[in-house]
Order: C-alpha cells, then structure tokens, then sequence
C-alpha cells in the first residue's frame, strides 16, 4: 500500500511548476484559443508545448554556436 501524502495536491504541484501570466496580442491569441480547440487541449498546453520548441531550438543554436572552430 502506498502512504499519500497529507499535502494538497495543488501545494504538491506547485512545488514542481511555476506559473507565468502572459499577455497576448488578439490576433495571437485568437489563434492559440483555435489551435487548442482543434486539438482538444488547453491553451496552457499550446503555450507550454510552444516554449519547449522554442528552448529546443535555441539550446541547439547555442550548441552549434560552441562547436564552432573545433575540428
């Protein structure tokens, strides 16, 4: 039997992820709430999925950048 915690999952959670607010343009946004609706996740989602992309490609720039001059 596993022992559960007496800590809120919400504390759990927390401990875990940190929370940002984002403003938008309109027009962005409106097109984030659309692609979420078509793919049946929540704007959150898109946005989190959007910054791991994003950090995925500039970790691979930054590892370009460092392998440059070397043989």
């Amino acid at each position: 039997m596993v022992a559960k915690s007496k800590e809120p999952a919400q504390q759990r959670d927390e401990r875990k992820t940190s929370r940002a607010s984002v403003t938008f343009p309109r027009e962005l946004y409106a097109t984030v709430e659309r692609i979420a609706k078509e793919k049946k996740v929540s704007v959150a989602w898109i946005v989190r999925e959007a910054a791991e992309m994003y950090v995925a490609g500039q970790l691979a720039v930054v590892g370009r950048q460092s392998g440059r001059g070397k043989s």
